[in-house]
């Protein structure tokens, strides 16, 4: 079966600027793919290649087996970039019915307007929308011609947390549906919540791609909370945890103190040995965050 995504050994240079370094990403049907990365990291160059409006420098990109630039590919593909630019004179329906034209077979649409929440603002004009609403407009447009591949590029841009999660439930139905999806996120509870497969992009190379508890796991640091220790205490322990304080108004034996550490085990040996009394402790393992933080600090690259 033809994958939906392939980019096979891609480079693309913007002058002096190599934004893709010998890129290779390949995408199965059914798949919900995360690409987590810092700003200038490659991730929307990436995805400007998969719709064809930018060309590789060297090597291959493929859309369902064929050239991005081939209509009949497109024809699968839907889409939300970063920026949101909708027609003011248009009415949310009628962008939506314009979009639908474009497809062979779109999706019904009611049921886009009701799993993105836009039952009361169909009648509105998109020039009147806040941006919070325009930005759920402009994901409902990447679905309602029902493709097989959507492309998301920071999606939940300018929403605040309830739209956010409305949002990532519409995702997920599609998803569930058997829409392939590759998403695009600074929030990265949004890839944990949305991507089984993360894809981690730095400096225009591929760091990591795994399924997300196993990028997670793969970090190798652990964070270890506990009461009854001063952070100080804790630096001069481990220097080189990271050491931060979770609650508590001032510092004293009620304060919850965290140390994210390469060796958990290590670490509470330490404690025992000097005789440090503690409570609470636990040990669990790293955070997205902080496996994403690891990932693209200089010391890994």
């Amino acid at each position: 079966m033809t994958r939906p995504v392939q980019l096979l050994g891609v480079t693309k240079r913007f002058g002096d600027v190599t934004a893709l370094d010998d890129v290779s990403l390949e995408v199965d049907a059914g798949q919900c793919v995360g690409l987590l990365g810092p700003n200038g990291a490659g991730k929307t160059t990436a995805l400007s290649l998969l719709t064809g409006v930018r060309q590789p420098t060297s090597g291959t990109v493929r859309l369902f087996g064929a050239d991005p630039r081939d209509p009949a590919a497109r024809r699968s593909l839907g889409s939300t970039p970063q920026a949101t630019a909708l027609p003011d004179s248009l009415r949310v329906k009628e962008v939506l019915e314009l979009v639908a034209a474009h497809y062979p077979a779109p999706a019904p649409r009611d049921r886009i307007v009701s799993e993105f929440g836009l039952d009361d603002l169909v009648d509105a004009l998109c020039g009147g929308l806040s941006g919070g609403q325009q930005r759920r407009v402009a994901v409902a447009m990447a679905f309602v011609g029902d493709p097989r591949l959507v492309l998301l590029d920071e999606p939940t841009t300018g929403l605040d947390v309830e739209g956010r999660r409305a949002l990532w439930q519409a995702v997920r139905a599609r998803h569930a549906a058997g829409c392939t999806v590759i998403v695009t996120s600074h929030h990265l509870e949004e890839i944990e919540q949305l991507a089984e497969r993360v894809v981690v992009i730095d400096d225009g190379r591929i760091r990591a791609d795994d399924t997300l508890s196993s990028i997670m796991a793969g970090v190798g640091r652990r964070r270890v909370t506990l009461r009854g220790v001063e952070p100080a205490h804790l630096r001069a322990l481990e220097p080189d945890a990271a050491i931060t304080v979770v609650d508590g108004a001032s510092l004293g034996p009620s304060a919850l103190v965290s140390a994210v550490v390469s060796d958990a085990d290590a670490f509470v040996r330490k404690l025992v040995a000097h005789e440090l009394p503690s409570s609470d402790l636990q040990v669990r393992g790293a955070t997205l965050e902080e496996a994403f933080l690891s990932l693209t600090s200089p010391s890994s690259r």
